[in-house]
């Protein structure tokens, strides 16, 4: 089936949804992909202070939907927690617009922290909601197959393989576009701009209310509001219908015995009965999240590995051959773009290509399963390492050789468009893979266990350069791996550590997966 075709048997809301998170990710990605030469540039910060400042900013964003989710699946709904969140999300870049048109304002460094984090605030609600009410309007008969079930239709695969290509298409724009604008027009536009792109995508969702399927938010999240209310309802009745102290008495009796009655279909149920029922439902929940952290953890080298691209990749084009034409240089920047541009490009050859393929070898209708999927990424990684590292002993034999640069940047090409490939096949995986191993009423938790794996691994990427850094550094703290002269450092022997390391990850990976059970716990009801 041509890739065309497959995206036209998603439905309207599916459509337009996944229309909504590329012009999210075009907004992120216009305001992060150039943030530390703002910090630079204009708020005056060093180039450590400002890269420990975004590292820690995306951590942050990455992390938060992990407290967020929870509060989704329990006691707001999708639909409105996406509505909420964009609008704090749309507060954020208006403080940051104003932050960078004020800039000569004494406060405009805390109130461009405050407006970062007032967009992380937004995105940690909002992600994670949208993706997961976009999967829910798939039909509930077109379930997501998981490792028991692989047989079962792949609608909701392919949701997620289209909504992974509409959000790379949207950061390819952001990417390609905004740092120009920042830096040759203005950081005020450079900032309204993803401004006026968020208003847009609010209008747009807004107008496919009436489209859209609620029946998840309906069934799941408004359960423990509705229990509340009925509560208060009911207990307010009897304070306020007494008319004599001896009925007051008995409703003080009662309410000692059943302090907030709740009538249902089946009678009557207690306030204890609803908070034993809470309780075993927090238990559920941390099973189910206990059961995922043996994978959760087998993924966190592939974040690591995904933090090199804005770090020592750029390093080393800094220090290759860059020139087109006399007067032109290459930014080592824009070669991100290329991991980007492979993704969009591979992305339909996967279903008209790899998986008839798969068919064909292995014999089975799905072609591959979700956690194959997810290991094929991992081992592609592994081998983007290994030719980064070979790539960086030539840079290092070559530099040692002239002293100027003869080796071309366009041999870094490979190690980025290595890792889009691998992006290809384990982002989208980690996705399948973590929205259908939990229950219905989890399933923004599910999307905030994916997204949290990259937090995390920013956090770890920055813990094991500090670590390298200290362990090889010679005394004075010179001579280290990551030295600020490119002809000492060993930027190739990191990349072998993070080579080693990740086949180690995916060992482990390979062997959880034979015992990981993927049937969502039960926890629904009690």
């Amino acid at each position: 089936m041509a890739g065309g075709q497959r995206f036209g048997s998603l439905n309207k809301p599916c459509v337009l949804l996944i229309v909504i998170a590329g012009i999210e990710r075009f907004v992120f990605k216009g305001v992060a992909s150039n943030l530390v030469i703002y910090l630079t540039d204009v708020m005056d910060m060093s180039n450590s202070a400002a890269a420990r400042t975004v590292n820690s900013w995306c951590g942050f964003t990455s992390m938060l939907p992990l407290l967020v989710a929870p509060l989704v699946d329990s006691y707001w709904n999708r639909y409105s927690t996406i509505l909420a969140s964009s609008f704090l999300y749309l507060v954020g870049l208006l403080a940051l617009t104003s932050t960078a048109v004020n800039r000569g304002n004494s406060s405009s460094s805390s109130s461009m922290f405050l407006s970062l984090y007032l967009i992380s605030l937004g995105q940690g609600g909002y992600n994670p909601s949208l993706q997961a009410f976009g999967a829910d309007q798939i039909d509930t008969d077109d379930e997501l197959p998981t490792a028991k079930s692989d047989q079962k239709s792949d609608k909701k695969s392919m949701f997620f393989q289209w909504w992974y290509f509409g959000i790379c298409s949207g950061s390819l724009l952001g990417v390609s576009i905004m740092p120009n604008i920042q830096d040759t027009v203005g950081w005020g536009l450079g900032f309204a701009m993803p401004a006026m792109a968020m208003v847009i995508s609010m209008v747009m969702f807004s107008c496919g209310s009436r489209f859209y399927s609620y029946s998840h938010d309906q069934s799941n999240d408004f359960k423990s509001l509705e229990k509340v209310v009925q509560a208060l309802k009911c207990s307010v009745s009897k304070f306020v219908h007494h008319k004599t102290q001896e009925k007051s008495t008995i409703i003080e009796l009662e309410l000692e015995d059943k302090p907030l009655c709740l009538k249902g279909e089946n009678g009557t149920e207690s306030l204890g009965d609803q908070k034993s029922n809470n309780s075993n439902r927090l238990v559920k929940i941390a099973k189910v999240i206990i059961r995922l952290l043996p994978i959760w953890t087998t993924l966190l080298m592939f974040a690591v590995i995904f933090q090199l691209p804005v770090t020592f990749f750029i390093k080393q084009g800094m220090t290759m051959k860059r020139n087109i034409g006399e007067n032109y240089k290459i930014p080592p920047a824009t070669l991100q773009s290329a991991i980007t541009i492979s993704i969009i490009l591979l992305m339909p050859f996967y279903d008209t290509i790899f998986i008839p393929f798969t068919r064909f070898i292995l014999r089975n209708e799905k072609g591959i399963t979700t956690m194959q999927r997810i290991a094929i990424g991992m081992f592609l990684s592994v081998i983007a390492m290994i030719f980064a590292a070979t790539v960086e002993m030539k840079r290092l034999e070559t530099s040692t050789e002239s002293e100027s640069a003869t080796l071309s940047i366009f041999w870094l090409l490979p190690q980025y468009i290595l890792l889009g490939i691998s992006d290809i096949f384990t982002v989208v995986g980690m996705q399948e893979f973590f929205y259908s191993a939990v229950p219905n009423g989890m399933r923004t938790m599910g999307i905030a266990l994916y997204t949290s794996v990259f937090g995390v691994g920013s956090f770890l990427s920055a813990l094991m350069v500090y670590l390298v850094e200290y362990f090889t550094s010679s005394a004075g703290g010179k001579g280290n791996w990551f030295s600020d002269d490119m002809k000492e450092a060993r930027l190739d022997k990191y990349y072998w550590l993070l080579a080693g390391t990740s086949v180690v990850s995916l060992v482990v990976f390979v062997v959880l997966c034979r015992f990981q059970k993927t049937s969502p716990v039960d926890v629904e009801q009690s």
